[in-house]
């Protein structure tokens, strides 16, 4: 939620020559999209497995045959992972990639918003759709990700690279990222990735709006997001295919509701 509200801020001030446009944005669009995200945020919280069994085995199997045998989570740690006092700048570059996922979505909403307010619009129906989406796949089907389920002993032993990479990072703390406080952090809602959905759908938004031939240099986050994801423990790649399929789906769905605006472009900085 104070992901939402940093973008609404940086949007605004940016128009702050306009205060009717600063009111009218916040009231119309900002609101409704921040409220429907703390519902989902809350949702997600409670989502936890306590209904319902969580699930490991079907990821497990998924990513065994994928890895021919090996979950390519428990592979790229032994080939990749040097430990805490060893640090290679790809532990970095995973580690500030999955940490976009707070902050990607909203500025790229915040650009949208002062520049296209209609694709700000389509963009913010989208990602609260594939909120509430992976939301309730969370409560049908509660999943243990690989760093839990090496805890419990069902895979080979790796390591929850994320919080021990976060330990090393100096001047800011992000551990609540990973704390449960008031309910937002969930261990067992892992099916789909929905840092997986997002970056895709950042993606797939973007490029059929860009006019430049550079357009599919945008393919290069979801797949970064998708390394990150499985180097560090955080999901299986069964997680992250679904996170894209689900992207997918929620992104075709809303153009099927708006046939009329769904070419339209993001206006270029000129």
């Amino acid at each position: 939620m104070l992901v939402v509200l940093g973008g609404v801020v940086a949007a605004c001030a940016a128009s702050v020559a306009s205060l009717r446009r600063f009111a009218v944005g916040l009231v119309v669009d900002w609101i409704p999209f921040g409220a429907m995200l703390a519902l989902y945020d809350l949702i997600r919280g409670y989502a936890d497995g306590l209904w319902l069994p969580a699930h490991a085995w079907p990821q497990i199997d998924f990513d065994r045959a994928l890895g021919l045998g090996t979950v390519p989570t428990v592979w790229l740690q032994r080939h990749l992972w040097h430990g805490g006092a060893h640090l290679r700048w790809y532990d970095y570059a995973a580690w500030t990639t999955y940490l976009s996922y707070f902050f990607v979505p909203t500025l790229v909403l915040a650009v949208l918003w002062l520049r296209s307010r209609e694709s700000f619009r389509q963009l913010a129906t989208m990602v609260v759709g594939l909120s509430f989406a992976g939301c309730a796949t969370y409560v049908l089907y509660p999943a243990v990700p690989p760093w839990l389920a090496a805890q419990e002993g069902l895979i080979p032993p790796i390591h929850h690279l994320f919080s021990v990479i976060s330990g090393h990072m100096p001047y800011v703390s992000f551990t609540p990222l990973w704390k449960k406080g008031t309910r937002y952090d969930n261990p067992v809602a892992a099916v789909p990735s929905l840092h997986a959905a997002f970056t895709m759908l950042i993606a797939v938004f973007l490029r059929a709006r860009m006019r430049t031939r550079l357009r599919e240099v945008v393919w290069l986050y979801p797949l970064a997001m998708g390394f990150a994801l499985v180097y560090s423990g955080e999901h299986y790649v069964f997680d992250i295919l679904l996170g894209w399929a689900y992207a997918g789906v929620v992104y075709r769905l809303a153009l099927r509701r708006a046939p009329s605006r769904r070419l339209e472009p993001v206006p270029s900085a000129a």
